[in-house]
């Protein structure tokens, strides 16, 4: 006798529908399952006949087939277990075929009968909304997640037997204990009111937060580059429903849905160490995983002790800064993941750290200063929009100083800035940071005189076409930031004293006498 479930396969950070079909006849008992599963699905045979049995469920001597349709599709993970199981008890006729027609199954199952939770729950309940299917069935954990998506009914169960008795009449599944939407988390982020001085870094973050520009903090150790970059997560805007129902589908289909929906409102921070490797950083695997990059998506990526990551691993952040998503190939298959993140880097100016401060010497040649700063390549400099000096302050300065201006007061000048873009360009999702050329001449315009003054500074200073783009960005918010209009000449003069690294050593006075 032959049966189908209806189940789904994640994809990258969607899924697919399948079908899993059960053929059973008598035989010598085997289980055998076909359909390209990897190793976890076809460990499946091996729980399967002990939770049906351990549920109360006997099973005769029969040869089980188990094909997951399409057969040309890779199917991972043990969220198969369940559909199947059900598939076999309903080919023995101990359930109604009828009543699995409207249902998608999810689900791992334990020897006992009891379920698991699974990854990738949102986009499977996303793909049974799209294939009309009226509920899905998985276990209790997952069920607060898959209860984001409207028009679709969820049920949680705790183990097969609540499930073999739903599907008979003999009980009823309980529904999720909530609608859904998480709560606020109770931590706030740091704040920057915990750090004094530091103006001008606090100024570019500023900048960067209001406008999703990437920025890159240079220093010496200390000076509080790690301490401003971790802040900048707390005066981003808070996500806005569409931007973290992405995320956590993101989380989801890295198996990391708890940690976005404990955070639903605040912008993912990610910091991965400099030994991370070019898979870890951009994703990849056999069966392709999220990496750094997308696991930041509408948040932060914080990369410290910048030149210290493999030449290799920064030159892999090239293609995402510029399009916002990574394409992963393999020979069976291809996956896109967005990657729409904020960049913040921090580098010591040479490898001892002192370069320039005059607290102590530095005794690095100029070669080895040169070698260090060569490791980040031009390209990649070109896509970061804000170059930061971050000097020292001594403790005496720091007892002196008033009290710093909190996160909040920061981030109600980031809200109303973000509030013009969204007015300019209609979407919460666009920024200045991701404008194109053709918004760019629409929303940029020059005076006559401010337009030549940028000319001869690019032309002097040999910046490329992307480094006018970004300086346009960045002037335009902070216009934005000062409720202007219109770009003026100190906002293109603040904007290009934010470009220093990418100078040449012999121009760095004739720009800081140009742009003061």
């Amino acid at each position: 006798m032959m049966s189908k479930v209806f189940s789904a396969c994640p994809q990258g950070v969607e899924a697919v529908p399948i079908t899993v079909e059960i053929d059973v006849r008598p035989n010598r008992l085997s289980v055998n399952i076909v359909g390209l599963p990897d190793a976890a699905t076809r460990e499946s045979k091996d729980r399967l006949l002990p939770a049906i049995t351990n549920s109360g469920f006997a099973l005769d001597e029969s040869s089980i087939v188990i094909n997951l349709s399409p057969a040309d599709l890779r199917k991972e993970g043990s969220a198969y277990d369940l559909p199947m199981a059900i598939g076999i008890l309903a080919s023995k006729g101990i359930i109604p075929q009828a009543n699995l027609a409207e249902t998608l199954f999810l689900g791992e199952l334990a020897l006992d009968g009891g379920l698991k939770p699974v990854r990738a729950v949102l986009a499977c309940s996303e793909c049974a909304q799209n294939q009309g299917l009226k509920r899905i069935v998985l276990p209790h954990e997952n069920t607060r997640e898959a209860n984001l998506v409207q028009g679709i009914e969820v049920l949680g169960a705790a183990n097969l037997a609540q499930v073999v008795n739903f599907l008979r009449g003999h009980a009823e599944l309980s529904p999720p204990d909530t609608d859904g939407r998480p709560q606020e988390p109770i931590e706030p982020p740091p704040d920057f009111a915990e750090v004094k001085g530091q103006t001008l870094a606090k100024r570019a973050l500023e900048i960067a937060a209001a406008g999703q520009h990437n920025a890159l903090l240079y220093g010496p150790p200390g000076s509080g580059k790690s301490m401003l970059s971790k802040r900048l997560a707390g005066i981003l805007p808070p996500l806005s429903d569409l931007e973290f129902i992405e995320v956590l589908r993101i989380y989801s289909s890295a198996g990391k849905s708890q940690v976005a929906l404990a955070h639903w409102s605040r912008r993912p921070f990610r910091a991965p160490h400099h030994t991370a490797s070019p898979i870890a950083l951009i994703g990849g695997g056999t069966f392709p995983k999220p990496g750094e990059v997308t696991l930041a998506h509408k948040g932060v990526l914080f990369l410290d002790e910048f030149p210290e990551f493999p030449r290799t691993v920064l030159e892999v952040l090239r293609q995402p800064l510029e399009d916002r998503h990574v394409t992963i190939s393999r020979a069976t298959n291809q996956v896109t993941f967005p990657a729409d993140f904020l960049l913040m880097a921090a580098m010591n100016p040479c490898p001892c750290g002192w370069h320039g401060d005059p607290r102590k010497s530095c005794d690095c040649s100029p070669e080895r200063i040169q070698t260090y700063r060569g490791r980040i390549s031009g390209p990649l400099l070109d896509r970061i929009d804000l170059h930061v000096e971050v000097g020292t302050v001594s403790l005496r300065s720091i007892r002196k100083l008033p009290p710093a201006e909190p996160s909040q007061v920061i981030r109600k000048r980031v809200l109303a800035a973000r509030s013009v873009q969204l007015e300019r360009f209609g979407s919460s999702l666009k920024t200045n940071g991701n404008m194109n050329e053709k918004e760019l001449t629409q929303f940029c315009p020059l005076s006559d005189g401010d337009a030549e003054m940028l000319e001869c500074h690019i032309d002097r200073l040999g910046y490329s076409g992307r480094v006018h783009s970004k300086i346009l960005k960045v002037a335009r918010t902070i216009a934005d930031l000062e409720g202007l209009e219109h770009i003026e000449a100190k906002h293109l003069r603040e904007a290009l004293a934010f470009r220093k690294l990418d100078q040449k050593p012999k121009v760095r006075s004739l720009q800081a006498e140009e742009v003061s």
